[in-house]
């Protein structure tokens, strides 16, 4: 993906986009059992929930 949209940039004239697109050093994980699914799944929900109060959030909350 990210090469496509270097090669648009560069020989379909598409738009630079002046930041970052794609996260760095993000860890794939895998779900062995159903408790860690549903630790998962309760992070998935709650996260919003604690956005305004984490300190790395740029701003945004």
């Amino acid at each position: 993906m990210p090469n496509e949209y270097i090669r648009g940039v560069k020989q379909n004239a598409w738009a630079p986009f002046p930041g970052k697109l794609w996260q760095r050093n993000y860890w794939e994980r895998i779900v062995r059992n159903h408790d860690e699914l549903q630790k998962i799944r309760e992070y998935i929900v709650n996260n919003p929930r604690n956005w305004s109060n984490d300190a790395l959030n740029g701003g945004f909350g």
